[in-house]
């Protein structure tokens, strides 16, 4: 279960847990990061596998293949290091609030903490919870996320102008035009997300 499942359709909002509840949140939530900073590691590696392969092999249709996987990846990429930026940013609101939550049971008796009052910390709450995502714009976002995928599977059979670029540099490789292969492949992955963030 998501972050945003566990807003959405859990009874109990994060500004209502308890100490120990958000702590669990947040641990799930780290965890989840961990797992995604490390797919993005793995591709990465991919990536330089894929190009090193590519620089190497001489035959055209093995290359726009590798082409393709290279562009494939840096896609991924892009999207796993967006969700990575948005459990970052769950996982910051959750331990501030644990935070937050853990000062108010320090005080004894429920009075202030500082400037902030349970009164202001009731507020907080609903103001967190009128600002969340509603289920119909995630139904919109989702359709237009389906939308872009069947379009680009549309485009799947030809080598888009991501994977020529690839392959452009592979042929620069091969006339001596860029001598180190590290050097291509930083220029290869420059060029792909370029071209998938123009497209975007």
């Amino acid at each position: 279960m998501t972050f945003f499942d566990y807003l959405t359709r859990r009874k109990k909002s994060i500004s209502e847990m308890s100490r120990s509840e958000l702590r669990r949140q947040e641990l799930l939530l780290e965890k989840d990061r961990k797992q995604m900073l490390d797919k993005v590691l793995k591709l990465a590696k991919d990536k330089q596998g894929l190009f090193e392969r590519g620089a190497k092999e001489k035959t055209p249709e093995a290359r726009q293949m590798l082409a393709q996987e290279f562009e494939l990846r840096t896609t991924e990429q892009l999207m796993l290091q967006r969700q990575l930026n948005i459990r970052t940013k769950e996982l910051l609101t959750v331990s501030r609030l644990r935070m937050l939550r853990e000062n108010a049971d320090r005080m004894k008796g429920g009075g202030k903490l500082g400037l902030i009052s349970a009164k202001d910390m009731m507020r907080l709450g609903r103001l967190i919870e009128a600002d969340s995502v509603k289920v119909e714009m995630y139904q919109e976002r989702l359709d237009e996320v389906l939308a872009l995928g069947r379009e680009a599977d549309e485009h799947a059979a030809a080598n888009n102008e991501a994977g020529r670029a690839v392959m452009d540099i592979w042929e620069k490789l091969d006339r001596g035009e860029i001598a180190d292969e590290a050097q291509g492949f930083d220029e290869a992955d420059r060029r792909v997300r370029e071209r998938q963030q123009a497209a975007e």
